[in-house]
């Protein structure tokens, strides 16, 4: 059965969802962690104290504060990606000006994944805004910044509406845009470049499992790497705004140098970087398996 370009998208977008799905499960504790880490460095020393306090003062329900929107996010996020990254890749190929079967270059391939970015940060930023929320919100409370909490995404939701109207989901969107176009050209690019190092010549489709999540897993430590210390200012706009009304990018960017050193910028890196290796690798394997599955279904019609 040939493929025409919408099944291909509704293909792409369904084992995006399921890489998102994925990457959620496996990695939302070191998530949060690094969120109240990046919001809140004075709090805790480092990746253990912040998972010992947690414990204690929340239970481990604290590690998964925060998961429908991650569910929501990831899955909208990765489903959006991969289907405009299919896209993207034809638009690559019509601007180099090679056949639309044509293989890209891990360099093309990484240039088609930053244009696909731009149209997830659209989805991607309500959702992260509530989960981030969510995922800081006993600290907001310890810190005197908020008298009252929400515990619930609908209290989260309901908050930003009556606060803030419906742009108020969007609070951080230039920095989530500053994050995913430069990150997600590492992610592919990273991406890519490992698959080929596996592949020594034959095709990348060959690869099995163990080199598909050591490429995930190197592709997303090459995203957090590259774009942290703007990860770092986002969550900050997302969660303190809560509070109050707060400055854009730069006002925040330039006020966490000023007042607690560059080196503020990384906190929460180290579970990041475990997150990403873990939650990346499965994210891939799981895209690139289900992708294959639905591929070889249609194939046999």
């Amino acid at each position: 059965m040939r493929i025409n370009s919408a099944l291909q998208a509704a293909i792409d977008l369904t084992a995006g969802a399921a890489g998102g799905t994925a990457c959620v499960v496996t990695g939302q504790p070191f998530d949060t962690a690094k969120v109240k880490m990046q919001t809140f460095p004075d709090m805790y020393k480092g990746i253990v104290d912040c998972f010992v306090k947690t414990y204690k003062q929340v239970g481990f329900r604290g590690f998964y504060k925060g998961t429908t929107p991650a569910l929501v996010a990831n899955i909208a996020e990765n489903s959006v990606l991969f289907m405009c990254y299919g896209f993207c890749q034809q638009i690559v190929r019509r601007i180099v000006g090679v056949d639309r079967k044509t293989k890209l270059s891990d360099l093309q391939n990484a240039a088609a994944g930053s244009f696909a970015s731009a149209f997830a940060t659209l989805v991607l930023c309500p959702t992260e805004l509530v989960k981030c929320r969510l995922q800081a919100m006993h600290e907001m409370q310890l810190s005197g910044k908020i008298v009252q909490g929400q515990s619930t995404v609908w209290s989260v939701v309901k908050s930003v509406i009556q606060k803030d109207g419906p742009l108020g989901f969007y609070r951080g969107l230039s920095s989530t845009l500053l994050r995913e176009v430069p990150g997600y050209f590492f992610f592919f690019g990273g991406y890519e470049l490992s698959r080929t190092f596996f592949a020594s010549g034959r095709s990348k489709d060959e690869l099995g499992p163990i080199p598909l999540l050591l490429s995930g897993g190197f592709g997303g430590s090459c995203l957090w790497i590259a774009v942290y210390p703007v990860d770092c200012v986002k969550s900050r706009i997302q969660v303190l705004s809560m509070a109050g009304k707060q400055t854009g990018f730069m006002g925040t960017f330039v006020t966490v140098v000023r007042t607690e050193g560059v080196l503020a910028l990384y906190s929460g890196l180290k579970p990041t970087m475990i997150r990403a290796f873990l939650a990346n690798g499965a994210l891939f394997l799981a895209y690139e398996y289900s992708r294959k599955l639905m591929m070889k279904q249609i194939d046999s019609y």
